[in-house]
C-alpha cells in the first residue's frame, strides 16, 4: 500500500480547488489529500490510494468509518426529516446519557462546534460570575473564537500572563480579558488567581492539553484553586470526552469541574457539540430563572438536530459495550510501545507523549511539561517523518496519532512496517549529515 500515485481526476481536483478556495483547501488537513471514502480504520483518496487512518476526521470517528451501526441509525432518521430549529427526542435523549456519563454535568446545551461550545462555556461562567476575565493555557486550544485564539501558539512565548493573540483581525480589547499561565505550573497558577480573582470569571483548560498530560496533582490543585474562590472550572473535553473513558478525562483523571464541553465525539461524525455543567451555571440558559439580565441568550440553526444526535445516540451505544476502552487502550499502547522502541533503536532524540487514545512523537530529548517545551522539538523533523509515512499509506494529522474502536491487529502491523521504513529514512539521513 503505497501513495505515491495521483489520478487525473484528483489532481484536477486540485486546481479546481486552488482556483475556488483560499490556500486551495477548507483550512483543515493538508490540501494536497483528497479523501474520497472511509470504512473503518481506513481512508481512501480519489486516486484509489489506501491509508490506515490515525486522522479520524479529526477525532470524531471513535468507532471507525461508516460504522454499520451509526450508518443504519442515521439512515432510519433521513426520511423523517434533517432539522426542525425543535426539541426532537433524539436530542433529549442524548442530552440524557450526557447527563448520566459526565461527572460534572446537571444540564446540557447543545452547539454545533467545539467553538461554540467553548465560546458559551466561557460566556456562561462571566454570566455566572459577574466577572470578565478568563484564565486560559498557554497552547491550549478552545476552537476559533477571538478569545481562544489568544497564546495557542505563540512564536515568542514567555510574557505570561499577557496573552498573544494568535490571528489576524481580533480586536486589541481581547487581551485584556484574557490572562495566561503555563500549563502544569500550579505555582503560577496560584499566583494569579491570588492577583486576580476579583475580576476572574472562569478557567479554561483542556485536562490533557493537546499531547501533554497533566503533572500528578495538578488538575486537583486547580480544582481546590478554584473551588476556594468560587470561580467555575471549565474542562475543554471537546477531544477528550467520551474518548479517555466513557465519563471522560474528568472520570479518568478523577477531578470533576463546574462546567465543561464536549463535541467530535457525540456527533458520531455529524457536526454537534455541547455546553454541561452544574445546574445553577447552566440556570443561565434559562430565562425564567434568571430574569433578563442574568439570561445568555444562545440559538443555533442546527443545534441538536435529529441526525447527528442519532448518530452521536448510536456511538455511545457502542462505547458503553464491556470492554470498549480496554481495547481502544490496548490498541493505542502497543503502538505507543512499538514506535518508541523504534526511536530509541536507531537513536533518535525523540519521545513519544500522550495517552493511548491520543498520541505522537516529539523529536527532542528533553522533558515535556508545557506547550515551551515542545518548541524544543525538531518540528521540521516531525513534518518530514509524517510526510514519509503519508508515502507509504498512513494518514495522520500534522500533531497526533488518533486511535480508534476499528484499528485492526492488521492496522497496526501496516504503520509499524510504515514506521520502520520512514525511521530508516530519517536515520541514514542524520548519520549522512553528521
Amino acid at each position: 500500500m503505497t501513495a505515491n500515485t495521483r489520478s487525473d481526476v484528483e489532481l484536477g481536483l486540485i486546481e479546481t480547488a486552488k482556483r475556488v478556495l483560499p490556500a486551495g483547501g477548507f483550512g483543515n488537513f493538508a490540501p494536497e489529500v483528497i479523501i474520497r471514502a472511509g470504512r473503518g480504520g481506513r481512508v481512501w483518496d480519489e486516486s484509489g490510494n489506501e491509508y490506515v487512518d490515525f486522522l479520524l476526521g479529526s477525532g470524531p470517528m471513535l468507532v471507525g468509518h461508516a460504522h454499520p451501526e451509526v450508518t443504519a441509525a442515521v439512515q432510519a432518521q433521513l426520511p423523517q426529516g434533517t432539522t426542525f430549529f425543535a426539541n426532537n427526542r433524539h436530542g433529549i435523549l442524548l442530552a440524557q446519557a450526557i447527563v448520566a456519563a459526565m461527572p460534572c454535568a446537571d444540564k446540557v446545551r447543545f452547539v454545533t462546534s467545539g467553538t461554540e461550545a467553548d465560546l458559551y462555556a466561557m460566556r456562561a461562567a462571566r454570566a455566572f460570575r459577574k466577572r470578565d476575565k478568563i484564565l486560559k493555557f498557554e497552547g491550549g486550544y478552545h476552537g476559533m473564537s477571538d478569545y481562544a485564539l489568544m497564546s495557542l501558539a505563540p512564536k515568542r512565548p514567555g510574557n505570561s500572563p499577557q496573552p498573544i493573540p494568535d490571528s489576524a483581525g481580533i480586536p486589541r480589547s481581547v487581551q485584556d480579558e484574557m490572562l495566561v499561565a503555563p500549563f502544569n505550573d500550579l505555582d503560577a497558577v496560584a499566583g494569579l488567581i491570588a492577583t486576580h480573582h476579583d475580576a476572574l470569571a472562569g478557567v479554561i483548560v483542556e485536562p490533557f492539553q493537546r499531547l501533554i498530560p497533566p503533572a500528578p496533582g495538578f488538575l486537583q490543585g486547580l480544582r481546590k484553586l478554584t473551588a476556594e474562590r468560587g470561580i467555575p472550572l471549565i474542562f475543554d473535553e471537546v477531544v477528550t470526552g467520551f474518548r479517555f473513558a466513557y465519563g471522560g478525562a474528568q472520570e479518568y483523571y478523577g477531578v470533576t469541574p463546574d462546567l465543561c464541553t464536549l463535541g467530535k465525539v457525540i456527533g458520531g461524525g455529524f457536526p454537534l457539540a455541547a455546553v454541561a455543567g452544574r445546574e445553577e451555571i447552566m440556570a443561565h440558559f434559562d430565562r425564567s430563572l434568571v430574569g433578563d439580565d442574568g439570561f445568555l441568550m444562545q440559538i443555533g440553526t442546527l443545534s441538536g438536530n435529529p441526525v447527528a444526535a442519532t448518530a452521536g445516540l448510536a456511538t455511545l451505544e457502542i462505547l458503553k459495550r464491556p470492554g470498549t476502552y480496554q481495547q481502544l487502550f490496548a490498541t493505542g499502547r502497543a503502538l505507543m510501545e512499538a514506535l518508541s522502541e523504534m526511536l530509541m533503536r536507531a537513536g533518535l532524540p525523540a519521545q513519544v507523549i500522550g495517552e493511548p487514545p491520543l498520541f505522537d512523537v516529539v523529536f527532542t530529548d528533553g522533558e515535556i511539561r508545557d506547550y515551551r517545551d515542545t518548541l524544543r522539538g525538531d518540528a521540521g523533523l516531525l513534518r518530514r517523518f509524517n510526510a514519509l509515512l503519508r508515502e507509504r499509506g498512513i494518514m495522520k494529522g500534522e500533531s497526533k496519532y488518533y486511535v480508534s474502536l476499528a484499528h485492526t491487529a492488521e492496522d497496526v502491523r501496516h504503520t509499524c512496517d510504515a514506521w520502520a521504513a520512514a525511521i530508516d529514512v530519517l536515520a541514514a539521513a542524520r548519520a549522512t549529515a553528521g
